[in-house]
């Protein structure tokens, strides 16, 4: 399919007018191509050459729209470090619609109707951070957004200094957030708030349509895909650092990359949000957060749902989905093929030990991937490797009561414990080069973005630990 071939429907304009706003979007000056994403493009039967056509980037800036499309930017409420906003709303983004089940929308074009007083552009750097991030994401197994492509331009921002304006083209099965349903539960629009409930159920979980109870299983399916997902980001390691309500998807998928960060040397309390000062989204306090944004979706829902019943589930999610979710996760690390429940006690241990260890979180499971009893590969990696040698004496014990090979357990975990993640010092010298017009970097992060678990010997700089100058490194919002 050619770009002029590109048939996107919009069903999100059948609803009420108040659900969106049209939107015009606002060109850059002088647009160019930092980087094309062929395999989301395959996602939407977007042919590869598109990337030189030059409707191609005029499409990202909003010069070249598709016959029939009708540009719109949405509009949503959320809690943002746990204080109620009435209305936030698509402030730099318009979506175009969507194709292939995937919502095209461009982040970065201009002010919009809930823009806030802010220009509605978005920066350089932070764009090229969700442009690489969220197809990382992806290649290790995670829910989340993709991103088709990515434009730089000649325009002027402000923001902690000056920076040029880009514009990402993201991707998504959904733009439904909790905070989309905040907004009609506390204007007491109720009937608004069923029809989203009916649209999202259509558009993420469309089995449940015919069900005379669908409202109620819609929300235990989100409380059970938000469980997986915040299990799978504290598996990874992943700091996703704003994790507002209005930044959670209806649909269980990672959004809205803003100061995230993969760990480096392990840190529970790590705070990848330069801006959170109270630490409310640290890696640690992410499954906490999580269960208090599905309290506040539970009580936007509160008048299509029983209470009672919606809390019974919030505290199955406390008590054993998230748990078991993230048990699950950290057994396949562990190369555990048997579940046994000492295995809590085995996990608990490891953060522990991971803590005190001053060890690289993904380097430390990459090189357990390997493991057969000797120790010292374990030791190098680590600054206390005491603590390591400890919480083997345990692992060992566990180990001898799995019935597979120790060949089997390697090639498992190598399958599942990534040999690249993209660092914040990758990331910030990929963006210091493509300040300069060189976006070879974006290329190169782009390739081993979708390789995590490859061995790939001309970029092995990248498998080792961050250098000890970046480690930590913490954004703001506007980064």
């Amino acid at each position: 399919m050619t770009l002029n071939e590109l048939d996107l429907k919009t069903e999100y304009l059948s609803l009420d007018s108040e659900f969106y706003d049209l939107t015009d979007p606002t060109p850059l000056d002088d647009p160019y191509l930092i980087s094309f994403n062929p395999k989301a493009a395959e996602l939407i039967g977007l042919d590869s050459n598109s990337a030189d056509d030059p409707r191609f980037v005029a499409l990202l800036n909003g010069t070249f729209i598709p016959k029939g499309v009708r540009p719109f930017s949405m509009c949503y409420a959320g809690h943002q470090f746990g204080h109620y906003a009435p209305r936030l709303g698509d402030g730099r983004a318009v979506n175009l619609g969507s194709i292939n089940g995937w919502h095209l929308q461009t982040k970065g074009s201009g002010e919009t109707r809930y823009s806030r007083m802010a220009d509605g552009r978005a920066a350089l750097p932070s764009s090229i951070r969700e442009y690489l991030m969220s197809e990382a994401m992806h290649h290790l197994g995670i829910p989340t957004t993709r991103a088709l492509g990515i434009i730089g331009s000649e325009t002027k921002i402000v923001r902690n200094q000056i920076e040029r304006g880009a514009i990402v083209m993201r991707m998504s099965p959904s733009w439904v957030r909790f905070g989309t349903f905040e907004y009609f539960y506390y204007f007491k629009e109720y009937d608004k708030l069923r029809s989203l409930a009916d649209y999202a159920i259509k558009e993420s979980y469309p089995h449940l349509q015919k069900d005379e109870d669908r409202y109620y299983r819609f929300f235990c399916e989100v409380v059970e895909r938000t469980a997986k997902l915040i299990a799978q980001w504290q598996g990874v390691g992943f700091s996703h650092g704003v994790m507002n309500t209005d930044n959670m998807s209806i649909a269980g998928l990672t959004i809205d990359y803003g100061p995230y960060a993969m760990l480096d040397d392990f840190n529970f309390g790590f705070v990848s949000n330069k801006s959170d000062r109270a630490g409310r989204y640290s890696y640690g306090d992410q499954p906490n957060v999580s269960y208090w944004n599905l309290t506040m979706l539970a009580k936007a829902l509160s008048p299509l749902i029983d209470q009672e019943r919606m809390q019974k589930k919030l505290d199955d999610y406390g008590n054993f989905l998230y748990p078991d979710a993230y048990i699950d996760v950290m057994r396949e690390k562990l190369g555990l093929e048997t579940k046994l429940e000492e295995d809590a006690e085995l996990i608990t241990s490891l953060v522990g030990a991971l803590q005190d260890a001053y060890v690289d979180y993904t380097n430390f499971f990459r090189t357990l991937s390997r493991y057969d009893g000797e120790r010292m590969p374990l030791y190098d990696i680590a600054m206390n490797p005491l603590v390591i040698h400890h919480w083997l004496d345990q692992y060992d014990q566990r180990l001898a009561k799995e019935s597979r090979l120790q060949t089997e357990r390697q090639e498992a975990m190598l399958k599942r414990n990534p040999k690249y993640v993209l660092k914040n010092y990758m990331l910030q010298d990929a963006i210091t080069l493509a300040k300069k017009g060189d976006f070879s970097m974006v290329e190169t992060l782009l390739y081993i973005a979708s390789h995590p678990f490859d061995e790939l010997p001309e970029f092995e700089r990248f498998a080792k630990e961050t250098p000890e100058e970046h480690k930590n490194l913490t954004l703001s919002c506007s980064s």
